[in-house]
């Protein structure tokens, strides 16, 4: 169960997916290949990390509008949560997070209000590891939670 709700945070939700071609927002149409998409996530708001439920949520239920980019990818059915990996922290780590990964970015995703290249990154393979050693180079202790 995710942890604290009212904690401030950040998270790296994993996806897998099928290869499709979708239409994101002001990306127009994006090519996404086969395999495994990283989103980095910050939860600094006043909700803290009461984001993931949201993202948990709108993923078994669906049943609301696209509200941000990765909104659009965990409405699709070629795509499918399949992990959450969290952890409490008031640092501002999203950004250095996203420039860690070293995964191929999907070019504009989820960055508008930074100057990160990407917060969406694919991988060919399971990159729960990868994201985990992330969060551990931060000196943070990661949950993680395999959505089913």
């Amino acid at each position: 169960m995710i942890g604290p709700v009212k904690d401030k945070g950040v998270y790296c939700l994993i996806f897998s997916n099928q290869q499709c071609n979708l239409r994101i927002g002001s990306l127009n149409a994006v090519n996404f290949e086969a395999g495994y998409h990283i989103y980095v996530g910050s939860a600094q708001g006043t909700g803290g990390l009461k984001r993931l439920y949201r993202h948990v949520t709108l993923s078994k239920e669906g049943g609301k509008k696209a509200r941000w980019h990765v909104d659009h990818i965990n409405l699709d059915g070629h795509f499918k949560l399949v992990c959450v990996i969290y952890a409490s922290t008031h640092r501002k780590l999203e950004c250095p997070f996203a420039n860690s990964l070293r995964s191929k970015p999907v070019n504009g995703f989820g960055c508008s209000d930074c100057a990160c290249r990407s917060h969406l990154f694919y991988r060919c393979s399971d990159p729960t590891d990868e994201v985990v050693e992330v969060f551990k180079n931060y000196g943070l202790k990661p949950s993680i939670e395999k959505i089913v």
